[in-house]
């Protein structure tokens, strides 16, 4: 999907390099989700059960917001 993946090269061209470790680790592990895994958490859809999916997640989506 275009659009989930402009959300997530918006996210990593503006805040990868400047996370931390384990952030980072999580954006990677956020690449790893099924595409309507993914779609499901940044609809809001569901929310991750992991914390720092769910952090990432956060992110990138109050990134995004107009």
């Amino acid at each position: 999907m275009r659009e989930l993946d402009e959300l997530l090269v918006r996210y990593l061209e503006d805040s990868y390099v400047d996370d931390s470790d384990a952030d980072k680790a999580a954006f990677r592990e956020v690449l790893t989700l099924s595409d309507p895994e993914l779609n499901s958490y940044l609809l809001q859809r569901q929310t991750p059960e992991s914390e720092s999916i769910a952090r990432i997640i956060d992110r990138i989506l109050r990134r995004n917001t107009p």
